[in-house]
């Protein structure tokens, strides 16, 4: 079920990029690639590229403190199950 939901919103990202790049002369493929690749971190960079760069880096910003959190969280989980959890 959390993969269907991850596959949906980077198909969200991938067909909104599609769609709003060619009105500003990008390529519509490159970036529809990039958001289903990178999601929100593609997001906030093409909204930088194309001149909306508070929302650009606000989404660049919170995308990159959220992976940074997920990764600390994994690391964390995974130090407990090694060393247990006394």
């Amino acid at each position: 079920m959390e993969s269907l939901i991850g596959f949906l919103i980077s198909l969200a990202f991938a067909i909104f990029l599609f769609i709003d790049a060619p009105k500003h002369n990008k390529s519509r493929w490159l970036w529809a690639i990039l958001g289903f690749i990178f999601g929100p971190i593609a997001l906030g960079i093409y909204f930088i590229k194309t001149g909306r760069k508070v929302a650009g880096w606000i989404i660049t910003i919170l995308a990159i403190l959220v992976y940074v959190v997920i990764i600390v969280l994994i690391a964390l989980a995974a130090a407990l199950m090694v060393n247990g959890f006394s």
